[in-house]
C-alpha cells in the first residue's frame, strides 16, 4: 500500500464544497442522492460506481446537502487524523441534511461511526456498492424513468472531463506494519484486463485525454488471476500498460512497486507509449527502518534501479512518499534517508509524520519517536526535497513541453506536464496568449521561470 493518507478530495471534486461539481438537474419528483467523497482517488473511484448505479436506478445527484432527500458520506479511515475528519463530515452532513448513509473504509469499524453518530441511518464498508444501494432504497425509494433517465455512457465522474482515474484492483497483498488497508480492503484483487481496457476505450470516447491508473499496488497487477489472458488481453501490468497505451491518451502509473518487472515498463516510456512517469512508495531508505516496517530492505539495489531507468528513459519522472518519525528511527538512520535522498535526486516527494493507526502492529513497536523530534526530521526532509525540485525545475527554464490545460479564467491557464499528476504535484502557469486554451487541450509550451514546485510558460 502507499503511505497516503485521506487527504480530502480537492474542493472541485467534493458535491459538498464545490455547488457546480455534479450537474443539478432533475425532474419533477425526481429522489435526489448527494455525496461526500473523502479519501484517495481510489475512494473517489466508489464513489463515481455509486452514483453512475444510483444515477441508472433513476435517482438525481445533488450538488448540495439541502436539494437531496438523503446524503452518502464516503469515508476514510487510514489514519486517526482521517477517520476524526470523516466524523466530522458525518456530523455535517447530519447537521444539514439530516439522513446520512456512511460507506468506504471507515465503514469497517462501524462502532465507531454508531458511538459517535447513532442516527445515521446504515454503515458499509469499502466496496460494498450492493448494501449501498439497499441503504438507499430504503431511506430514499427508487422512482426511475425509463423514458427519461438516460445514463451517460461513461458513467457520473467526479473529476474534471479531460482526465479520469482508472482502478485496476482491489487490496493488497503486503503485510506493512503501518498500514490496515489489507484489513479493510482484503487481499488483491484483480480487474480482468478485457474489462479494464473496455473501460479505459469508453472514457477515451467521452473525451478524457488522461488515464491515471490506480490500485493499492499496481506492481502486482494479475498475480491473483496467474496473469491469465482473456479476451485478447493478458492481466499484466506490462501488458496492460501497452494495451492502455495505445487508446492515444496520456496514462499515468500510480503506486507502483519497484519489483523486479518494473523495468519492463521503461521501455514503454521511452517510445511514448505511457507517461515517463513513476509514483513508488518507497517510505523510507534505512535497510533496517524497512525491516521493522516489514517492507523489502534494498534501498542500495533501489539506486541501481533507479540509475537503470534512467539509462533507458532520461526524462522519467520519479514520485514517491516517505514516512518519517517511524518507531524506532534514529538519527543515523534518518541522516541515512537524506543522504539517499541526495543521491537518488527524485522528482516529486511527499512525506508524512508518522502516527499510530487503530489496529497495525506498527503500533506495540518499542522507541516511538516524539512529536517534537518527527516534526523537526519532516521540516529537515522537506527543506532537502524542496531543494531538489527547485533544481529540476529551474533546468527546464528554456526547454520546449508539452502540457495538458486542467483549468482556465480570466488571469491564465493552469496546466500539467508530463511530470504532475493532478492535485499532488505541481502546475505550470500560462498567463499571456492564453485565450483561446480549453481544459483538456494539450499545447507546447516554452519554459520561462521556475519555482520551487512550479513551472510558467507561453505558447
Amino acid at each position: 500500500m502507499s503511505a497516503n493518507p485521506s487527504n480530502l478530495n480537492p474542493p472541485n471534486l467534493r458535491p459538498d464544497l464545490a455547488k457546480a461539481a455534479v450537474p443539478d438537474e432533475r425532474r419533477a419528483g425526481q429522489p435526489t442522492i448527494g455525496m461526500v467523497s473523502l479519501g484517495c482517488p481510489k475512494a473517489l473511484v466508489d464513489s463515481e460506481r455509486i452514483l453512475t448505479r444510483l444515477r441508472a436506478e433513476g435517482y438525481a445527484i445533488s450538488p448540495d446537502y439541502t436539494g437531496a432527500d438523503a446524503v452518502i458520506v464516503n469515508t476514510c479511515g487510514f489514519l486517526d487524523s482521517a477517520k476524526a475528519e470523516s466524523l466530522e463530515a458525518i456530523g455535517e452532513a447530519l447537521a444539514e441534511n439530516g439522513k446520512v448513509i456512511v460507506t468506504g473504509c471507515l465503514g469497517a469499524e462501524p462502532e465507531f461511526i454508531t458511538g459517535a453518530h447513532p442516527s445515521v441511518l446504515a454503515v458499509t464498508g469499502p466496496q460494498q456498492y450492493e448494501q449501498v444501494l439497499d441503504a438507499v432504497h430504503g431511506a430514499v425509494p427508487p422512482s426511475p424513468d425509463p423514458f427519461i433517465d438516460l445514463l451517460p455512457a461513461s458513467g457520473v465522474k467526479l473529476t474534471p472531463r479531460h482526465y479520469s482515474y482508472l482502478k485496476i484492483s482491489e487490496g493488497c497483498n503486503h503485510a506493512c506494519k503501518f498500514c490496515i488497508i489489507p484489513d479493510m480492503r482484503g487481499k488483491l484483487v484483480s480487474r480482468p484486463a478485457h474489462a479494464v481496457v473496455r473501460e479505459a476505450e469508453k472514457l477515451v470516447a467521452a473525451g478524457v485525454k488522461e488515464l491515471l491508473v490506480i490500485s493499492q499496488d499496481t506492481s502486482a497487477y494479475g498475480l491473483d488471476r496467474k496473469y491469465a489472458e482473456e479476451r485478447g488481453h493478458r492481466a499484466h501490468i506490462t501488458d496492460l500498460a501497452r494495451d492502455l497505451g495505445s487508446l492515444g491518451a496520456w496514462v499515468r502509473l500510480h503506486y507502483v512497486y519497484p519489483y523486479p518487472h518494473v523495468r519492463d515498463l521503461i521501455p514503454l516510456m521511452a517510445d511514448g507509449l505511457i507517461l515517463p512517469y513513476l509514483d513508488i512508495p518507497f517510505q523510507h531508505a534505512h535497510r533496517d527502518v524497512l525491516k521493522r516496517m516489514a517492507r523489502p530492505a534494498a534501498s542500495a539495489k533501489t539506486l541501481d534501479e533507479i540509475a537503470a531507468w534512467r539509462d533507458v528513459c532520461p526524462d522519467i519522472t520519479l514520485r514517491s512518499t516517505f514516512i518519517v518519525g517511524y518507531p524506532g528511527e534514529t538519527e543515523a538512520e534518518f541522516q541515512y534517508l537524506l543522504d539517499w535522498l541526495d543521491e537518488a535526486q527524485l522528482d516529486r516527494v511527499g512525506c508524512f509524520q508518522y502516527e499510530n493507526v487503530k489496529g497495525a502492529r506498527a503500533n506495540l513497536l518499542p522507541d516511538h519517536v516524539p512529536d517534537e523530534v518527527k516534526q523537526e526530521r519532516f521540516e529537515r526532509f522537506m527543506e532537502k526535497a524542496q531543494a531538489i525540485s527547485e533544481a529540476k525545475l529551474a533546468a527546464k527554464v528554456g526547454s520546449r513541453i508539452e502540457v495538458i490545460v486542467d483549468s482556465v479564467d480570466e488571469e491564465g491557464a493552469t496546466c500539467r506536464t508530463k511530470a504532475d499528476a493532478p492535485e499532488i504535484d505541481g502546475n505550470l502557469f500560462i498567463d499571456e496568449g492564453f485565450e483561446q486554451l480549453s481544459p483538456g487541450d494539450i499545447v507546447s509550451v516554452t519554459v520561462d521561470e521556475a519555482g520551487e514546485y512550479d513551472l510558467w510558460g507561453t505558447l
